[in-house]
């Protein structure tokens, strides 16, 4: 891709989404550039990549074709406000934060400016990321183009209508914590059956992996496929059993409910 791509602010999902650009070959890191506030941040992301980093927001914006905003949603206005007259005219600028909207972007630059909203996730840093995204009008099919090469060069994107975006943190942005508590209990309860810790947590991991892949590989309802787990008086219908006991999807309904809460309130 004949493309730079910069990154203002340089945190774990910045890093992770650039982790997962540069594995997948579709620019070279002499095409990407970072800014971070902190040193020790700078130091790690140009030690890690190898992409060109500074301090200074604004070359980072005059650089890039397109432009990553990957910082804290309070942190929006005050960089918008340093960067605008720095972005180039035709520079496609993405957000990854949850609660901003596009009107909010382009009543902060302009009604000209090519915006995308994305929700991604951190496993974009092993190519395996989902990624939801809208775009405002400005954005044109060849914009359009690559910005699904670079969302799908390190993982999955679907387009959404923006009055679903801020219900797709609880689902698969920040869904991944919930994921890694489960392995993490599974690994736990191995433990305490007597199985080393490492192995523990080898076996769990394959396990979500192998149980996601099969959902999305065969297209069978998860409920059909952990019924065909469950045979009759059997070890894993015991299991099921108590976990609805304990309110298992319950616990995740109300997750991912307050996680919805808070996404919303983040962009009044």
């Amino acid at each position: 891709m004949d493309k730079t791509i910069g990154f203002i602010g340089c945190g774990n999902m910045a890093q992770a989404i650039m982790g997962g650009i540069l594995q997948s070959g579709l620019v070279d890191k002499r095409s990407v550039k970072a800014s971070a506030r902190t040193e020790e941040t700078l130091e790690k992301v140009a030690d890690e990549f190898g992409v060109g980093v500074t301090s200074d927001n604004k070359s980072v914006a005059a650089f890039s074709d397109i432009v990553f905003l990957s910082v804290k949603p309070d942190q929006y206005q005050s960089i918008i406000e340093s960067i605008k007259d720095s972005l180039k005219e035709d520079a496609i600028v993405i957000t990854i934060a949850a609660g901003i909207t596009i009107e909010w972007m382009e009543n902060q630059l302009s009604k000209s400016m090519k915006i995308v909203r994305t929700m991604p996730n951190t496993p974009s840093l092993v190519g395996e990321g989902m990624t939801a995204y809208c775009v405002n009008d400005e954005v044109k099919e060849v914009d359009l183009q690559a910005v699904r090469a670079i969302l799908e060069s390190f993982g999955k994107a679907e387009k959404v209508e923006e009055g679903l975006m801020n219900a797709i943190p609880a689902v698969s942005g920040s869904s991944p914590a919930y994921v890694f508590m489960f392995i993490e209990a599974l690994a736990d309860g191995a433990v305490l059956e007597g199985i080393p810790r490492n192995l523990a947590y080898q076996l769990a991991s394959q396990a979500v992996l192998g149980a996601a892949k099969m959902v999305l590989e065969t297209g069978t309802h998860p409920g059909e496929l952990k019924d065909a787990v469950c045979s009759p008086g059997g070890a894993t219908i015991e299991a099921v059993s108590a976990l609805e006991k304990n309110n298992f999807k319950g616990a995740i309904l109300t997750a991912m409910e307050a996680c919805s809460r808070k996404s919303n309130s983040l962009g009044e």
